[in-house]
């Protein structure tokens, strides 16, 4: 089940990605000239987001939505790929069901994941990749897949919305939406 819902997620980013291909070359280059330079730059930001666990707890089958915030380091090779660091903290203790009738507390748990990012255009980056759940309880494998949208305000600034979706290996998924702020080096 939770297989068949990454896959979905991955094919519906793919999907989305196809109709930027097709658009004309000469407006993709200008258009990389206004928000992304040509030429390798370093790219940190906050992110404050909602993070929402579909789970049963001992109270019964909920959706908890736990506040987060996120520092992200990333480097862009140019306009279109770059790498990223992307950090979140979970501000909450919760409760999941790991097995059943079996529950194990998350105490503020902190999620690394190294992220591979396309910005094939205006303004729309895509990024997946690994990474790990550190918590004083138990770690875990984290796959993540997520879409963001860009909005410069100016130069070296930017503001962007960001929904991405966080897999866990033999554990819960989490989907989080926030705003982040950034700035350009």
């Amino acid at each position: 089940m939770k297989g068949s819902m990454l896959i979905g997620l991955l094919g519906i980013l793919l999907a989305g990605i196809l109709p930027f291909n097709i658009q004309a070359q000469h407006h993709e280059e200008h258009h990389a000239e206004l928000h992304h330079p040509d030429k390798d730059f370093w790219r940190m930001s906050i992110f404050m987001g909602h993070t929402y666990l579909p789970t049963n707890t001992s109270m019964g089958r909920e959706t908890l939505v736990l506040p987060s915030v996120g520092f992200d380091i990333e480097y862009w090779f140019n306009h279109t790929w770059g790498i990223g660091l992307h950090n979140d903290l979970e501000l909450l203790t919760f409760e999941i069901e790991r097995e059943e009738d079996v529950f194990v507390d998350r105490e503020y748990p902190v999620l690394l994941t190294l992220d591979l990012l396309w910005h094939p255009h205006s303004g729309i980056v895509f990024y997946t990749g690994p990474g790990i759940e550190l918590e004083p309880n138990e770690n875990f494998f984290v796959f993540r897949a997520g879409v963001e949208y860009e909005i410069n305000l100016g130069e070296v600034w930017d503001f962007y919305p960001s929904v991405f979706y966080d897999y866990r290996d033999n554990a819960y998924d989490t989907f989080t939406v926030g705003l982040g702020f950034g700035r350009k080096f």
